[in-house]
């Protein structure tokens, strides 16, 4: 991943604070009406302080929570039998959660950016599917967890990529515009594509895929964006808890998915491991790679990154447990913590970088 340890020039600077606070897609993000505040060690605009301590939070509560359902379903299997059902409706109250966060202007924002959403696109939806499928045949994994791998690099972006984006100081404008148009464009894209990946490891039903797409994910966004323009000053007064909603209901899939195959779990835990952070570490620096050769500039790039490295391991989780096996959604469930541990990581060690190099010129400038 090439460095971010350079400066940034004032235009790079100025849009990531713009397109930081354009996006209403994540309820701890500022909004048009919450200017930036200055740094005390240099000029260049950066979010509130009680907005990032709310984004950082949420980024480190998140994966905790998933740690511990993960370590319940691995434990005590049993407390958690007969859960299995319950995971298409829970992933559904996640993505309805989302179509709350969505605003019209998040759509207009494609509109104006068609160039870049649609390069994240193709680059989301080329790359993460074909590193799964590397991944699996290099490391030669048994047919369930290579096609559950596969399936997660096939999931559209992940839910927590813009708060994570915005911790990194990247276009969070650019972030939510792709994470909204892969999400609407899933029912169409995965399914194929996990046909035509894990086709060679275990049978697919695609048709049927394309069903369970449209009902747990494209039907429960679009029912939570109408429901925020019909009641908008209503929805706004609980969008700051609708993270923690879907990070609670997202635990509850993973000790769902853990305890179903908590004796796979056993035998299985350092190939799947290797395999998600294998997956998880090269989306992110070829999703950076490729917002750079595009000449984006960093914010943008930065937002690609996590755009590509991070998926929505919820819906790959409950897509495997329907159409394949407990096993296969093990690579969801362990993604789901990790990406979001690896993507705190980056996104700090970016945000570093991006503040060095706007307290340069400031510095250069003194002298």
């Amino acid at each position: 991943m090439p460095t971010e340890q350079q400066g940034e020039s004032p235009q790079e600077t100025a849009a990531a604070g713009t397109s930081a606070a354009a996006t209403g897609a994540f309820p701890h993000l500022p909004t048009p009406t919450e200017p930036p505040v200055t740094e005390q060690g240099g000029g260049a605009p950066s979010e509130l302080p009680a907005t990032e301590r709310a984004a950082r939070r949420a980024v480190t509560v998140f994966p905790v929570l998933v740690l511990v359902a993960g370590a319940a379903g691995l434990i005590r299997p049993g407390a958690f039998s007969g859960w299995a059902p319950a995971t298409p409706w829970l992933l559904g109250v996640v993505m309805f959660s989302m179509g709350l966060t969505l605003t019209l202007p998040d759509f207009t924002a494609v509109a104006r950016r068609p160039w870049a959403v649609g390069l994240g696109l193709v680059a989301h939806y080329v790359i993460m599917p074909g590193l799964g499928w590397l991944v699996a045949t290099v490391l030669d994994l048994p047919p369930q967890l290579a096609a559950g791998v596969i399936l997660v690099g096939c999931a559209p972006s992940g839910t927590a990529s813009n708060v994570v984006t915005f911790l990194a100081r990247g276009d969070v404008a650019l972030s939510v515009s792709v994470a909204t148009v892969s999400t609407v464009l899933a029912p169409l894209v995965t399914p194929p594509l996990t046909l035509l990946l894990a086709g060679q490891f275990l049978d697919v039903d695609a048709g049927s895929m394309v069903t369970d797409i449209l009902k747990t994910v494209l039907l429960p966004v679009v029912a939570g964006l109408v429901v925020r323009l019909v009641a908008g000053r209503l929805v706004v007064r609980v969008l700051r808890a609708l993270p923690w909603v879907s990070a609670v209901t997202i635990a509850l899939i993973v000790v769902t998915v853990v305890s179903g195959s908590a004796d796979q779990i056993r035998g299985a835990a350092g190939m799947v491991l290797l395999a998600v952070v294998l997956h998880n570490g090269l989306g992110l620096a070829l999703g950076y790679g490729a917002g750079a050769l595009a000449r984006l500039g960093r914010p943008a790039s930065r937002a690609m990154a996590f755009e590509v490295g991070m998926q929505n391991s919820g819906l790959a989780a409950s897509l495997a447990t329907a159409h394949f096996s407990p096993a296969a959604a093990l690579p969801a469930a362990v993604f789901s913590v990790w990406h979001n541990v690896s993507g705190a990581v980056v996104a700090a060690w970016m945000a570093r970088g991006a503040r060095r190099g706007a307290q340069a010129p400031a510095a250069t400038l003194e002298d």
